[in-house]
């Protein structure tokens, strides 16, 4: 079984306010090979 963790800082959103929305988007990445492994993520 695979899973991804992707970390953000706890001020800018929170692992709590995750949980009460159940899921989230990202937006805002600057380097340009953490945002083509974010888009290469996959469900499943």
């Amino acid at each position: 079984m695979n899973h991804w963790l992707v970390k953000s800082e706890p001020f800018k959103y929170s692992w709590e306010k995750f949980n009460q929305d159940g899921r989230t988007f990202w937006d805002g990445v600057r380097n340009y090979q953490a945002r083509n492994n974010l888009r290469e993520m996959k469900e499943g």
